[in-house]
């Protein structure tokens, strides 16, 4: 019998993960000067649910979180970059096992990895998925759409350097480490 990806708690993570992404989207974001560009904080809390639920949780909530939020703040939904909120919800999701917050330890290691991770998946993203997706789908001007990746890029990779490992840390610390209970007659 196959396991489906789809559990009860997966579906759960999806829909209360993609409110809070739309939320923080919408609402903790501050402006870059760069048009369309903002510092970002719900790719911190992106990472810390892929990290947690893995690469499909991490997909849903970037696709639908992303499309959502931009059909609520602009009225149309820029596809370009909603695809690149789900390339990094799943690709950072895809490390969760090598992350295993879920075991009451983030150590420094694993801090090290983690941000490894979260910068080479947004990187690949915003330097060179959003900007050619741009220029394809909607015929952007390529000095334009690669200085609004790189802004956007950069941003999110120290949101979620800072703000994304002290959600991880902060997590990990209510996971009960793997052998800390001991069997009492």
């Amino acid at each position: 019998m196959s396991k489906s990806i789809f559990t009860t708690k997966t579906i759960v993570a999806i829909g209360i993960g993609t409110a809070l992404f739309v939320i923080l989207g919408r609402f903790a974001s501050i402006p870059t000067g760069i048009p369309n560009t903002s510092i970002e904080t719900n790719y911190a809390f992106l990472a810390l649910i892929s990290a947690i639920f893995g690469p499909i949780a991490g997909l849903f909530i970037g696709l639908i979180g992303h499309a959502l939020k931009d059909a609520i703040s602009y009225g149309s939904v820029w596809w370009s970059w909603v695809i690149v909120s789900a390339f990094i919800g799943f690709g950072i999701g895809l490390f969760k096992n090598t992350f295993s917050i879920q075991n009451g330890e983030f150590s420094r290691k694993k801090i090290i990895t983690f941000n490894i991770v979260q910068a080479s998946v947004q990187a690949i993203g915003w330097f060179v998925i959003a900007p050619i997706l741009d220029i394809i789908i909607y015929a952007e001007p390529a000095n334009k759409v690669f200085t609004q990746g790189f802004v956007a890029g950069a941003s999110n990779i120290i949101t979620v350097g800072v703000l994304g490992t002290f959600l991880l840390i902060a997590y990990a610390k209510t996971r009960t480490k793997k052998g800390s209970l001991n069997y009492e007659e």
